[in-house]
C-alpha cells in the first residue's frame, strides 16, 4: 500500500467506525502512548513527512540520471540513487511503519463484539462476582478476550433467545419460524462482564472503566448492576457504600435502559446495615436479587430477568428499525 494511503486510510478509517469500536480504538493508542510515549497522529505524521523526503529524493536522482550521457551511466545513477532511497526508508519511514503495524495487530485482537445484537452487560464494582454470573446464565463456555489495556481479560457469554410479539424466552432449538408460538425470530444474545468501575469523576477514570461505559453508551444493551454487599469485595474502593454510591450515579446517567439489580454471594450473608442501605439506594418497588452462584441461589430467576431484558432491548431496536425504513421509502418517494 503507498505510503500516502496509510496515513490518509487511518485517519479516516477511525472516523468511520462504530462509535464502540472507534472508543476501543482510542483507548488501544492511549495505551500505548502511555507506555511508548507515542502517538498515533506523531507516528502518521512521520510516515508523511518521511514520505516527501522520498518524494523529493526520487525527483533529483531521476533528474541526474537525466543529465547522463550514456545508458551505462544513467543505470548506475539509478542505482545509487535506489540504495539512497532505501536509506532514507530505513532512517525515516521504517520505524513509525512498524509502530503502525504494531498498533494494528493489537486493535486486530481485541474481542469481537456484535455491535447489533441485543446484550446484557454486567456492571459494578470489581470483584463483585460479575464473570461468576456471566458463566452462570450462559450458554456453553464463555469467552475471555483480553483488550490491549485490561489488566484482566472480559468475559463474554452467549445466549440463544427467541424473540416474539410479547417479549422474549430463552429457546436453545427454535428456528426462525413460528410454529403454533408467538416466536418470530431467534438471535444469539450476548452476555458481558465489564472491567469494573469505581466511585470516583469522570477525569480519573482509567482505560477500563471507559470501555465499560463505552459499552452500555453506544450498545444496545440493558445493564445488570452486580453488588457484593458482604463487606469482603477484595477491593478498598468497593467498600458497600462505595457501590451504593456508584450505583446511583450509573442509574442516573442511564435512566432509560432496561435494568436490573443484583446482590451477588447472598451465602455470605450482608453486612450489617446494608440491606437498609440498599433499599435507601433504590427507587420505589424497584426489583433486585438475591444470588449465590455457588449455591445456585435465585440463579434461575437471573436467566429469566435477562430474558426479559433482552427482549426490551429487541423491541426497542425493532422500534427503531421500522422507524428508519419509514423515513427510507418517504426519502425514496420523494
Amino acid at each position: 500500500m503507498p505510503l500516502r494511503d496509510i496515513v490518509k486510510g487511518y485517519k479516516w478509517e477511525l472516523k468511520r467506525l462504530h462509535p464502540f469500536e472507534r472508543t476501543v480504538a482510542e483507548l488501544t493508542l492511549v495505551a500505548r502512548e502511555k507506555r511508548d510515549g507515542v502517538s498515533l497522529s506523531n507516528v502518521l505524521e512521520e510516515i508523511g513527512d518521511g514520505r516527501k523526503e522520498l518524494l523529493m529524493a526520487s525527483k533529483d536522482w531521476i533528474g541526474r540520471a537525466k543529465e547522463t550521457t550514456s545508458a551505462r551511466e544513467a543505470g548506475d545513477v539509478l542505482e545509487m540513487g535506489r540504495d539512497r532511497l532505501l536509506e532514507l526508508f530505513e532512517e525515516m519511514i521504517f520505524d513509525p511503519l512498524l509502530m503502525v503495524m504494531q498498533l494494528q495487530n493489537a486493535m486486530g485482537k481485541t474481542p469481537v463484539v456484535k455491535l447489533d445484537a441485543p446484550a446484557v452487560v454486567l456492571v459494578g464494582a470489581p470483584n463483585v462476582g460479575k464473570s461468576s454470573i456471566v458463566r452462570a446464565i450462559s450458554s456453553g463456555t464463555p469467552e475471555i478476550g483480553d483488550y490491549p489495556f485490561t489488566t484482566r481479560g472480559m468475559t463474554m457469554g452467549h445466549v440463544r433467545v427467541s424473540f416474539g410479539e410479547d417479549g422474549a424466552t430463552s429457546c436453545e432449538d427454535t428456528d426462525n419460524k413460528q410454529d403454533g408460538t408467538n416466536y418470530l425470530q431467534t438471535q444469539l444474545c450476548q452476555v458481558m462482564d465489564s472491567p469494573g468501575l469505581l466511585h470516583r469523576p469522570n477525569e480519573q477514570r482509567n482505560e477500563m472503566e471507559a470501555l465499560t461505559l463505552a459499552a452500555m453508551e453506544h450498545l444496545p444493551t440493558a445493564v445488570m448492576y452486580v453488588m457484593d454487599l458482604s463487606g469482603g469485595a477484595g477491593d478498598k474502593c468497593s467498600s458497600v457504600e462505595d457501590q451504593l454510591i456508584l450505583r446511583r450515579e450509573v442509574r442516573k446517567r442511564f435512566p432509560r435502559r432496561p435494568w436490573i439489580d443484583v446482590v451477588s454471594k447472598c451465602d455470605l450473608g450482608l453486612q450489617e446495615g446494608a440491606r437498609e442501605a440498599l433499599h435507601e439506594v433504590l427507587e420505589d418497588d424497584t426489583k433486585y436479587l438475591e444470588v449465590s452462584v455457588r449455591d445456585e441461589i435465585g440463579v434461575q430467576d437471573l436467566r429469566d430477568e435477562v430474558m426479559n431484558m433482552l427482549g426490551e432491548v429487541r423491541m426497542v431496536l425493532d422500534a427503531m428499525a421500522a422507524i428508519e425504513e419509514k423515513e427510507r421509502a418517504e426519502s425514496s418517494g420523494n
